[in-house]
């Protein structure tokens, strides 16, 4: 398993995706732009990538980055295992390495989203069966009958956080107000 990212790791990636027949040619396309974009701005981009090798050959990688604007959650944005090697535990073993190395970030929490579409079945099966759980499920998000289903795993146990008093930190003072007795009013 590597970090590190080589210009030859565009083509590969894109040979991995495109060969899982899952995908769009854009969609394609987009997932070897990550790692274009990466080349270009290291990790100022916010994508970090893991690529696990079997005798020279990338045979699966993964991509993920922190969420902006949150405390130490990270979005797996690509997973994904050349199909000529699928079953052999490979595409476990990225997942979990990539877990391990979002740890070592400070990462407490990890969201992964997919297809409720029939063919991802079995990728809704796999996260579940890593410990992930479905935190939502967005009617017709990617196309109508094509939900988004967004799965989560916590990776650390949730501090203590003890909350401080928002606003005044002492009772108010009740004032009476006068109420006439006149009906009507």
């Amino acid at each position: 398993m590597r970090k590190e990212v080589f210009l030859s790791d565009v083509a590969s990636v894109r040979s991995i995706v495109r060969a899982t027949g899952f995908f769009t040619e854009e969609e394609i396309q987009m997932a070897g732009e990550l790692v274009e974009t990466y080349l270009q701005q290291g990790e100022q981009s916010g994508y970090r990538f893991l690529f696990l090798e079997e005798e020279g050959r990338v045979v699966g990688y993964a991509c993920f980055g922190e969420i902006s604007c949150t405390n130490h959650r990270y979005d797996l944005y690509w997973i994904a295992v050349d199909p000529k090697e699928q079953g052999k535990g490979l595409g476990r073993k990225i997942l979990e390495e990539t877990e391990s190395e979002i740890r070592s970030l400070g990462g407490q929490k990890v969201y992964i989203e997919t297809s409720s579409r029939p063919r991802y079945l079995p990728t809704r099966q796999f996260y579940l069966a890593r410990g992930y759980v479905v935190d939502a499920q967005l009617k017709d998000f990617y196309n109508w009958g094509d939900d988004k289903v967004i799965f989560s795993r916590t990776l650390m146990e949730a501090p203590r956080i003890e909350e401080k008093p928002v606003g005044r930190t002492r009772p108010t003072k009740i004032r009476k107000v006068a109420v006439s007795s006149r009906k009507g009013i």
